[in-house]
């Protein structure tokens, strides 16, 4: 569970080189729509660009379960959404949301992400497609 908490200090501090470190050459990580992205390049890129667009954005959580090369995790999703303009109060949003990790080898081989993100898709005029 060491290489999950960490993973989390490391999303909260941008730390994207630190966050990389900590996966599998195979990562995958599946979004709260279920878009999938594979390997540690495409999430190195993939952070990179969300931090961009949320360079406030923190996980906090509340509760951690674990079981085997499993791990669970509830808690608080925020940021602020600038556009690349910098944070403007009005898009700052939080939510609740969990999160399941899969490790092996002491290393995040799957990141997925359970919230609902349709207030976030909002404030970044992106319509439900569902």
């Amino acid at each position: 569970m060491g290489v999950v908490l960490e993973f989390i200090e490391r999303t909260n501090a941008h730390d994207v080189k630190g966050m990389c470190a900590l996966m599998t050459n195979d990562h995958l990580f599946v979004d709260s729509l279920g878009e999938q992205i594979r390997g540690k390049e495409a999430m190195r890129r993939a952070w990179i660009e969300y931090f961009y667009l949320f360079p406030d954005f923190t996980i906090q959580c509340s509760e951690i379960f674990s079981r085997d090369n499993g791990v669970a995790l509830f808690g608080t999703a925020r940021g602020t959404y600038t556009v690349g303009k910098g944070p403007v109060q009005e898009n700052t949003w939080q939510m609740p949301a969990a999160w399941r990790a899969e490790v092996r080898e002491n290393l995040l081989v799957e990141w997925r992400i359970y919230a609902d993100n349709e207030p976030v898709r909002k404030l970044m005029g992106l319509q439900d497609t569902g």
